[in-house]
């Protein structure tokens, strides 16, 4: 059960990063420093997109529209850090004072 749990734990770390390259890449393309023409760029977006989309849509219905602000990412974020800080070394820690690693 614990590795399971660790399993889990880095798959969420995994998608953290890929939040982070997603938001830091779309700055650039905000700011001209990459360019949407190219071929790799537009695929590497897309495919962060559908990533990253099914989890920003839900937050997106229920958070206000702020125009060209948009905190849906920040929301998915402080979640996994829950999860990853709180939630999972919790588990961890029950499970394996259980003897159920």
């Amino acid at each position: 059960m614990i590795l399971l749990l660790q399993t889990i734990d880095f798959l969420l770390m995994i998608f953290t990063y890929i939040i982070v390259i997603q938001a830091v890449l779309s700055w650039l393309v905000a700011f001209n420093v990459i360019n949407m023409q190219s071929q790799f760029v537009r695929n590497l977006l897309e495919a962060l997109h559908r990533m990253t989309e099914p989890f920003y849509r839900p937050i997106r219905k229920i958070m206000p529209d702020l125009g060209m602000l948009d905190l849906s990412p920040l929301v998915v974020l402080l979640i996994l850090m829950f999860l990853r800080g709180t939630l999972i070394p919790y588990l961890i820690t029950m499970f394996a004072n259980q003897g159920l690693g």
